[in-house]
């Protein structure tokens, strides 16, 4: 039986088509990969700052209660005083 004329040309119009779309998505794959390392960057950074803000908050937290000691040694050796003596 002889070829069908119009298969060989629909065949090559879909292949055609496929490789265009294969082509395309190839490229917005490499936009969405490039975008996911810039991503993973920007989350490294992230977390670094996040580090040093948790470094920073414990070394003011540790400020706070030497100068909440410091005020209540303070205030206990005011008690029992009168106030006109100071």
């Amino acid at each position: 039986m002889p070829e069908d004329p119009i298969a060989p040309s629909e065949l090559a119009a879909l292949t055609r088509r496929f490789e265009e779309v294969a082509e395309q998505h190839g490229r917005e794959f490499g936009i969405i990969k490039s975008d996911l390392t810039a991503v993973r960057l920007q989350v490294g950074n992230l977390d670094q700052k996040v580090d040093r803000l948790d470094g920073r908050l414990d070394a003011l937290g540790q400020q706070m209660e030497r100068n909440r000691a410091q005020i209540v040694e303070l205030l206990t050796q005011l008690v029992g005083r009168r106030p006109d003596t100071y």
